[in-house]
């Protein structure tokens, strides 16, 4: 389903939540008190400006007795194949966020990945898989990659951990371009990077990556991920404490000046390793 399509959807989607939810005589207030979020969360999801999860879709069913419309509507909008159920409402919030924050502790963040890179990366992850699936994989992650072109793009603040710059994904030479990029991305001020350096030690997300997204007119979210399952925060505590977290790394980490010098001579050991070969 296209983007503008699956937008529309989901308009169709808040219209008629609206129409069923007043049909019942319920205020948003109090659908929400039933369903376990906020009377704005409710408001949100009938102008389409924030995605509910499945889980919440069902609970809106049960409130508003609507024989499961809503959760067959959801399961329809959230059925991308080139993405896991648990990351298809991250990418929908990506492109809603005015300002993303992101720690990753092993591996170049999807938003920055070049081609080669991803490939790689997906390959490992899927040896069996056909390139008809490595390469829908890889095109998705790359469209993903677009808010940042945009003129409206996200504030994108990144802390990699230094195992992201030596852990040769792809070989040499995809290293060195992926690095390069990524060097790019931060001269042409798309991206904050900071490098979190191995004599840090002990940090705060020793669990695993971590995303933090913020709106305009909608509360923030957060994101964790282990190698088989995704979790999509956004109870206000807890959303609190991962933003805590984030902030332990960034004041832990090197500054933007030193990360770039850091990359910059990751990325020429990676060419001269290169030329060698």
């Amino acid at each position: 389903m296209a983007n503008g399509s699956r937008q529309a959807a989901w308009e169709f989607f808040g219209t008629e939540l609206k129409r069923r939810r007043e049909d019942a005589g319920i205020t948003q207030v109090e659908l929400g008190a039933r369903v376990f979020v906020s009377g704005g969360y409710i408001g949100q999801f009938e102008q389409a400006i924030r995605k509910p999860q499945l889980d919440v879709a069902q609970r809106i069913d049960e409130a508003l007795q609507t024989d499961g419309i809503f959760e067959r509507l959801c399961r329809k909008l959230i059925d991308d194949p080139r993405y896991t159920d648990y990351f298809t409402h991250v990418v929908e919030l990506e492109r809603l966020a005015t300002r993303i924050c992101e720690f990753a502790p092993t591996v170049v963040p999807g938003l920055l990945q070049t081609k080669a890179y991803a490939r790689m990366v997906t390959i490992a992850a899927n040896p069996f898989k056909p390139d008809s699936y490595v390469d829908e994989i890889v095109t998705a992650r790359l469209e993903r990659s677009l808010i940042l072109d945009d003129a409206t793009r996200p504030e994108y603040w990144v802390t990699l951990h230094e195992n992201v710059l030596r852990i040769p994904v792809g070989g040499p030479q995809a290293m060195a371009e992926q690095l390069e990029q990524v060097a790019r991305l931060m001269r042409e001020r798309a991206a904050v990077v900071t490098v979190l350096p191995y004599r840090a030690g002990a940090h705060a997300a020793m669990g695993g990556m971590l995303k933090l997204m913020s709106f305009e007119d909608a509360p923030p979210v957060a994101y964790t991920e282990t190698e088989y399952s995704g979790t999509l925060i956004d109870a206000p505590a807890v959303v609190a404490h991962t933003q805590r977290t984030y902030d332990l790394l960034r004041v832990a980490a090197l500054s933007p000046e030193v990360s770039l010098a850091l990359i910059d001579s990751a990325a020429e050991d990676f060419r001269r390793c290169a030329s060698t070969t």
